[in-house]
């Protein structure tokens, strides 16, 4: 009878060592997938382009103009270290370039201004659109 706790007693003692040890085996081999994260509501034109220090009110403004035209505007200038012009909110990473092809600049502009939190809308020559979180501005730049 004691022979038969003692063998008990060292079987559970096996399987305690075992189950540990397939736990810290386990860690050590853990598959780290990265986080889920959001699906933005733009896109960038090339890998060169910096968008990803956009503040909140930015992608805001990006995600209002995707949801009202049904497509994702197309990033063709983020953040510029050395903007071109002096002042350019380009240069604090609060302006965003882009092109939406295959919609109307009008209907683009539409949606911006119904955007909360629109600053500077601008237009260019070239089909690129600007906007910003600054102060509240209009511009055609031809």
């Amino acid at each position: 009878m004691q022979n038969a706790i003692l063998l008990a007693m060292a079987g559970l003692f096996a399987l305690q060592s075992a189950t540990a040890a397939v736990g810290q085996d386990m860690k050590r081999h853990a598959i780290h997938l990265p986080k889920p994260q959001a699906r933005l509501a733009y896109t960038v034109q090339t890998v060169s382009v910096r968008a990803s220090c956009f503040p909140g009110r930015l992608r805001a403004i990006l995600s209002h103009i995707a949801a009202k035209t049904g497509r994702r505007p197309v990033i063709t200038s983020g953040h510029r270290p050395h903007p071109r012009r002096h002042g350019s909110l380009h240069g604090k990473c609060l302006a965003a370039d882009f092109r939406m092809p295959g919609l109307s600049e009008r209907t683009i502009i539409a949606a911006a201004r119904s955007a909360p939190g629109i600053g500077g809308i601008g237009s260019y020559c070239n089909g690129i659109i600007h906007v910003d979180v600054g102060p509240q501005r209009r511009w055609v730049d031809c």
